[in-house]
């Protein structure tokens, strides 16, 4: 775990755990961006404009530059090539939500660059990649367009003004006298300058402090519906990852681990995997949370396995706890019944004597984050210090907890940011689990004297038993209620595991015993009289935000509960929603009335053994509402049809939100189907690979239409908010066709 002493002022700096935005705990916006810049999460302060070359890092302990800060800086982020191509560099990991186009079509926009010309990159921990508002490198919680659409324009915005200032200096006229248009500055007398020809003049000049900004009404990319950048590759199999790493004389590493989670290592037989062909080295490592493991070192992947599979180990498992799935539900029923810190604390007195009474539990099992591209961490270490190339969420950190590990100041080790194949939140960790491994066997590996780059590969297998998994939970409710369907008393108790507990963010994220990612999405939007109980049980099974966080189970519990209320006293659903609402909410209104209306909900006649479901939630200050038609076949649920309400305020590219609200209400459905589910047994992780760990196929994909509510307010984010709301909108359609749902995966009969 990261050990760094947390102070107030940095605590107040933080994330809330990378998905609750700390702008909710500021007034305003404007005070989150004023916040003083601390040293304890940075890597560098570098700059120059990168219409040039881009610098070296600096001491992490070096005082913040005067005048513009590095995020502010156009040199990190703008490369204009002789020919005219652009080429924005990304301060965020784009694995797959599309930030790769998106943030370059915000700086391209105020650049007037030409779009056809543009192009994009991923960053490194140099402190210019650092989160503008949090002062750390961050990709989570849906912050990438929030955070970064005023910089980007502002960075767009200060390169056209130097552009401007080259051709001004170079024919001169005044700058007044000046325009640009796709990649080109215009004067009078139709004088013209493409960017390429200005770059170097441009670079010599100052950066302006204060820059205009483009009238929304004048945008001419943003808004638009774009191709990603990476579209092409991705599709036709040529894009890289950070899997596909090749470096001269790359050797790989596996590891082999224990099958409890923290056990350690009783004896080691290594002789056969020595004997091994392309075996290079068997070294034995610490790994995560205290365990041990071994590390096979080879020339390949396949090498490097059959070493492993050849090991003979005996682990000590008598000193770790050893979870199992039945006794842990039986214990948390137990837990449930006792009394614990609330985050509610409204009267139940009128539970008593309410009309109507639902009695509910629901159960939630571990996830596992299961992305396509599995954990891998390449390093090469040398005299001069180590690089990383590695798929980050938090490069920042895990270049600081890299450079602990192998004994290097933190300015002399860099991390080379690469495309991620998904991550869901596994690739931002606080221990940096998987890069503190990597550079363990790296140095491990120069100390047995191979002086060549080591790239740590995780299997599928490694994938799903490695641990931090989205909690298992259970909730249990009693809800009192009248005849028209008020609740007088909702009284409410959620069992789980603290994912932030024992990190850097307990300071700030847990209050009063209580982790508030586990308890976001609760109440909100309807005013009910809740009481809110949370135990937090401490387990063996390392746990970690999952895509959305909370609401991966917080949406299901009130959209499903709100939707047996509405049915027992007779209301119609959306209906009964909007009444809860009322007028304190419009985006809400707005979201599920759009999704209402072009759903063609009360108005068509669905097909024999199909029913409507509807489920409307915020995570990530977005708003999402689902209406689905499903079915039930074969005894599993069927999704037909999806039609998506979304308010997110001004959508940068609307391709890609749409695609992001594709994935995510596919990802949500596959929460529901049979198999989904991470389960213990005498403290061993039970599924192996995707053939017993199930995730949506191409053949389970609904129709899904995604229609947004105009805006001109600035972006709030889009990477998680399409999940939530799924799984109840069909729990919602499922119960209609008499199969009600309580736990996910759901089970129908």
């Amino acid at each position: 775990m990261f050990n760094t002493a947390l102070t107030p002022e940095m605590a107040h700096e933080l994330p809330r755990a990378l998905q609750h935005l700390l702008a909710r705990e500021t007034t305003s916006p404007s005070d989150a961006a004023s916040l003083p810049r601390r040293s304890f999460l940075k890597i560098a302060a570098g700059s120059g404009f990168a219409l040039g070359a881009f610098p070296g890092l600096v001491a992490a302990q070096a005082p913040a530059a005067v005048g513009l800060k590095p995020t502010q800086q156009p040199s990190a982020f703008v490369q204009i090539a002789p020919d005219g191509t652009v080429t924005v560099t990304i301060n965020r990991l784009d694995f797959g939500q599309g930030v790769q186009t998106a943030l370059p079509m915000i700086l391209a926009e105020e650049l007037d660059a030409d779009w056809s010309k543009v192009r994009s990159q991923h960053g490194s921990n140099n402190a210019a990649y650092a989160d503008p508002l949090f002062g750390m490198h961050l990709t989570g919680g849906s912050t990438a367009i929030k955070h970064s659409f005023t910089q980007y324009r502002e960075l767009g915005a200060r390169a056209r003004a130097m552009l401007l200032s080259a051709a001004a200096a170079r024919w001169q006229q005044p700058v007044s006298a000046l325009r640009t248009q796709a990649g080109v500055v215009l004067g009078a007398g139709g004088r013209r300058a493409p960017y390429g020809e200005l770059a170097a003049e441009a670079m010599a000049l100052p950066v302006p402090e204060q820059v205009s900004l483009k009238d929304p009404k004048a945008f001419r990319l943003i808004g638009k519906a774009t191709t990603r950048l990476d579209a092409r590759a991705k599709s036709s199999g040529r894009q890289d990852y950070g899997i596909d790493v090749k470096l001269p004389g790359l050797l790989t590493a596996v590891i082999a681990r224990p099958p409890v989670f923290g056990a350690k290592l009783a004896s080691v037989d290594d002789s056969a995997a020595r004997a091994v062909r392309g075996v290079k080295a068997v070294l034995r490592v610490p790994l995560d949370g205290g365990a041990e493991g071994v590390a096979i070192v080879a020339d390949g992947y396949w090498s490097a396995k059959q070493g492993r599979d050849a090991l003979k180990l005996q682990w000590d498992t008598e000193a770790v706890q050893k979870v199992d799935s039945v006794r842990q539900l039986a214990e948390y029923r137990t837990l449930a019944t006792q009394p614990g810190p609330r985050h509610f604390d409204a009267d139940m007195a009128p539970l008593a004597g309410a009309p109507q009474r639902i009695e509910a539990e629901f159960v939630f099992p571990y996830l596992a984050h299961a992305p396509m591209e599995p954990l891998n961490c390449t390093v090469r270490v040398s005299a001069a210090g180590a690089e990383l190339w590695v798929g980050s969420q938090m490069p920042g950190l895990d270049g600081q907890a890299a450079a602990r590990v192998l004994g290097l100041p933190p300015e002399q080790v860099k991390v080379h940011v690469q495309m991620a194949g998904g991550g869901f939140g596994r690739r931002a960790i606080p221990s940096s689990d998987y890069v503190v491994e990597a550079c363990g066997i790296a140095k491990a590996a120069r100390a047995a004297g191979l002086d060549a780059p080591v790239r740590t590969q995780w299997s599928r297998e490694d994938d799903i038993h490695g641990g931090y998994y989205r909690p298992m939970h259970l909730h249990r409710a009693q809800i009192g209620f009248d005849n028209q369907g008020q609740v007088l008393a909702w009284d409410h108790v959620i069992v789980g595991q603290s994912i932030i507990a024992g990190t850097f963010f307990e300071p700030m994220m847990v209050k009063n015993g209580i982790d508030n990612t586990a308890v976001e999405g609760m109440r909100a939007p309807y005013p009910l009289p809740m009481r809110l109980t949370v135990h937090h049980p401490k387990q063996n099974v390392p746990v970690l935000w999952w895509r959305s966080v909370g609401s991966t189970h917080t949406a299901f519990v009130m959209e499903t509960l709100v939707d047996e209320i509405a049915r027992r006293t007779q209301q119609d659903p959306v209906a009964y929603r909007l009444k809860l609402i009322g007028d304190q909410h419009p985006r809400h209104r707005a979201a599920l009335q759009l999704a209402v209306d072009k759903s063609g909900y009360g108005k068509k006649q669905l097909p024999t053994g199909r029913a409507w479901g509807v489920a409307v939630h915020e995570s990530f200050e977005s708003v999402v509402a689902y209406v689905v038609e499903a079915s039930i076949a074969q005894g599993r649920p069927v999704l037909h049809r999806v039609t998506a309400g979304v308010h997110c305020n001004l959508v940068v590219n609307p391709r890609t939100l749409e695609t992001q609200v594709q994935g995510a209400a596919l990802m949500g459905l596959g929460l529901c189907l049979p198999g989904s589910a991470i389960t213990l047994k005498d403290g061993v992780v039970e599924q192996n690979n995707f053939g017993d760990y199930q995730v949506p196929r191409i053949t389970d994909m609904p129709q899904i239409a995604v229609h947004t509510v105009p805006s001109a307010d600035p972006p709030t984010g889009m990477g998680e908010p399409g999940l939530p709301p799924l799984a109840p909108a069909l729990a919602n359609a499922l119960a209609r066709l008499g199969q009600p749902q309580r736990q996910m995966p759901f089970v129908v009969t």
